[in-house]
């Protein structure tokens, strides 16, 4: 909102007062003239030729019929406005950012806070510029002294009950409380009476109470409902015994839940986890993206040194808005539990002893010149980035071998057609569908990001979704249609009730999960997916609504990239099998005399079974290309440094390819880049989406038949998914806490 500025606009405006413009001045302290408000009417009316204004935090408006526009005046400047807006959204267009506490933009108006009072021409008394509707030729003033005194009210009254407990509220430097009290506030308050307190709640392991420093804004409430999905909070009591709670003893049940520490503008919401940890100015922030799931959503890791203290969501509009998942903000934790921090060799009795790189790496090296180029196998995990797939896939070409896949993707899946791998709506776009079949997908664990867009649809536009699964929990209105593959062969013949909801849809979207790609069948099941897009109205030039959502970050540019293995059972045939951070292969068919380099971060699940142990650098500290569930393309940065000995995974990778005598023709990062312009030229087409060119239907036709196996879940506890999260203290507790729900 750019709250932060306001105190120190005010103060600079008081420095650099001017006796020939007395417009610049913008007081902070109680002044005669205030109590006077008819001195309003005394103001002088600005001059005709203003200079344009910057809209606020780069506001902007779109108007798509130029008559429907109507013109109204911000402290004498005129603004362009489409019917409908709001007086503060008005403002914010003419480059005047009004105070508030309750308004926010992805939410609904409650309009009780009384913060953004403004004064207009031909009104009585002040008006809440959030809730009133701008009408034509409106004249709006915001700096007048009858607003300054009834914005210098109010605040005297939101003061009256909140504590001073600024020196040890984790709010403070970042609070919209304590900079709106310094530029509107009063220099003193006329209330003597005992403050009121509130009893904690308990909402879990995340969210951290004080509700005796809440304000009543909502915001919470509103999220929860109108977002999140969840009727958790609520308003409970009348006057002075009002306060924001559950409605019974029960804690927030939602994955998005931690998302109210960034709304709520006191510090009566805040981390829990972060609790007393750090100030905010101590921290320096890195924006990068996340890689817990296959969304993307773009987040700001804050450091202190080499430690991750925080993760906070960056507004995103096309990907995550400005909010993310529980488990893309804490499990920070995990970066610094179970590290690997230097090259492990395992020796006859079976225990690792630490060595140096250059030992670590002829072993490897003598171990592949042993065995058969086809008998060795890479598996590139669900969290690596295209830089180190490309080198990895590279190496082992060189090396003769061409089993080399990303877990997740399956031994066998088509990658000719992007479309049949990617979320072809885009993740924006899916706020337009008004009828959803979900095909063995479970969003809500899966993708918390596009959970809530299709929770915006279903609330928005009265969107219907089906889903064909084993039995899950939705936060919306959905209908149960089968658990396999039997309830969409009938929708497919058209013998089904849902069929009709399809067909009368004007933008369709069918979802399939990625959990299909580990099944035998998954080409049978495609092909009875693509006979209903064929049926209804899914794709068309200007909608594509058959989508497949991705779990794993790697997925995508692995698929781009061509990670798809010659053989089906090359791990039943691997003499060496090469883990570049792959903890969840399954290893039991691997055979007992089986070479097993484990490349990774965190001691996890792949470090059991490994000879020898690479350490890497994880997300946080690494430059990587990740490519989301719809195909855009986005950068990793370091924000701290690498642990112990680590090295970036494709550096490792092209150090043992010297080694092993199949040297790698790239030494930097932008020369492997100039490689993956090759192979996949959109992974170098930063923060923007590459749609799909072709679609599914140049796909041959399957004979294979369907099993009647139900769809599985892919996902079975949303808290732990990959070597960080497991890692991760406070996703133990979550896990522990609200799996059990």
């Amino acid at each position: 909102m750019g709250l932060g500025l306001l105190a120190s606009r005010a103060l600079r405006s008081t420095r650099t007062f001017s006796p020939l413009n007395p417009r610049n001045v913008r007081t902070i302290v109680s002044t005669p003239e205030l109590q006077k408000p008819e001195a309003a009417a005394t103001v002088a009316q600005p001059e005709a030729d203003l200079p344009k204004r910057t809209p606020v935090a780069g506001a902007r408006v779109h108007l798509p019929n130029p008559e429907d526009a109507i013109e109204v005046f911000v402290d004498g400047y005129p603004v362009k406005i489409p019917k409908g807006m709001t007086v503060l959204q008005a403002c914010e267009l003419a480059g005047v950012d009004i105070p508030r506490f309750c308004y926010h933009s992805r939410l609904s108006i409650a309009g009780n806070c009384r913060m953004c009072l403004v004064e207009v021409e031909k009104s009585p008394k002040p008006v809440a510029s959030c809730a009133m509707p701008a009408l034509p030729g409106m004249k709006i003033k915001t700096d007048t002294p009858l607003a300054k005194k009834a914005r210098e009210g109010v605040m005297e009254f939101l003061l009256m009950n909140h504590p001073l407990d600024c020196p040890i509220c984790d709010q403070g430097g970042e609070c919209d409380l304590q900079d709106q009290s310094m530029a509107f506030g009063s220099d003193r308050g006329r209330f003597t009476e005992m403050k009121r307190s509130v009893v904690d709640k308990n909402l879990g392991p995340l969210v951290k109470t004080v509700m005796t420093r809440c304000i009543q804004c909502t915001r919470c409430v509103r999220f929860a409902t109108e977002v999140a999905g969840v009727q958790d909070l609520g308003m409970l009591g009348r006057g002075s015994g009002e306060e924001i709670g559950t409605y019974v003893e029960k804690l927030m049940t939602s994955e998005l839940s931690a998302n109210v520490i960034d709304i709520c503008p006191v510090g009566a919401l805040t981390s829990k986890p972060f609790a007393f940890k750090a100030r905010n100015w101590e921290l320096k922030g890195t924006e990068t993206i996340d890689v817990t799931d296959a969304v993307g959503s773009n987040i700001r890791i804050d450091s202190r040194g080499p430690e991750v203290m925080r993760i906070l969501p960056r507004l995103n509009e096309d990907i995550n808005e400005e909010w993310i998942s529980d488990k893309t903000r804490f499990c920070y934790d995990g970066l610094k539990r179970q590290r690997l921090n230097d090259p492990m060799i395992r020796g006859a009795d079976g225990r690792f002893k630490a060595v140096s790189w250059r030992d670590a790496l002829a072993v490897v090296a003598e171990a592949m010149h042993q065995v058969k180029p086809e008998e060795i196998v890479g598996v590139a995990g669900k969290l690596s980035d295209a830089e180190s797939m490309m080198a990895l896939k590279d190496f082992l070409n060189r090396m003769g071998s061409n089993n080399i896949w990303c877990e997740g993707n399956g031994v066998h899946t088509n990658a000719d057609l992007r479309s049949s791998y990617l979320l072809n709506s885009s993740i924006y776009r899916l706020e337009n569908a008004d009828v959803f079949l979900l095909v063995g997908t479970q969003p809500r664990v899966e993708a918390a990001m596009v959970n809530a867009r299709i929770q915006k649809a279903v609330r928005a536009i009265h969107a219907k979704v089906g889903y064909v699964g084993p039995a899950s929990d939705f936060n919306y209105d959905h209908q149960h249609l089968g658990t396999g593959p039997e309830a969409l062969k009938e929708i497919a013949e058209g013998r089904h009730p849902f069929c009709s909801a399809l067909k009368n849809a004007k933008n369709p979207a069918i979802i399939v999960g990625a959990g299909i790609f580990e099944r035998n069948d998954k080409d049978a099941v495609f092909s009875v997916v693509e006979a209903i897009v064929k049926q209804g109205n899914v794709i068309r030039p200007d909608w594509n609504g058959f989508n497949v959502l991705l779990l794993n970050a790697a997925q995508a540019a692995a698929l781009d990239l061509g990670l798809v293995p010659e053989s089906d059972n090359s791990i039943e045939s691997a003499k060496l099998l090469y883990l570049m951070g792959a903890d969840d292969v399954n290893l039991e068919k691997l055979p007992n005399d089986a070479f097993v380099v484990y490349q990774g971060h965190h001691g996890d699940r792949g470090v059991y079974r490994a000879n020898v142990i690479l350490p890497a650098a994880a997300f946080s500290e690494k430059e990587g290309t990740y490519e989301n569930t719809e195909g855009c393309a986005q950068q990793t940065l370091p924000a701290v440094p690498t642990v112990g000995d680590a090295r970036d995974d494709w550096k490792i990778i092209r150090a043992l390819s010297e080694v092993a005598g199949a040297r790698l023709p790239y030494d930097t990062v932008g020369a492997i880049r100039s490689r993956m312009r090759i192979v996949a030229p959109n992974l170098l087409h930063m923060d923007e989406r590459e749609p799909a060119t072709f679609s599914a239907s140049l796909k041959p036709e399957c004979n294979e038949k369907m099993s009647t196996l139900p769809f599985g879940t892919a996902v079975e506890n949303f808290y732990m998914t990959d070597a960080i999260t497991r890692a991760s203290k406070i996703m133990a507790q979550c896990s522990a806490l609200l799996s059990k729900k």
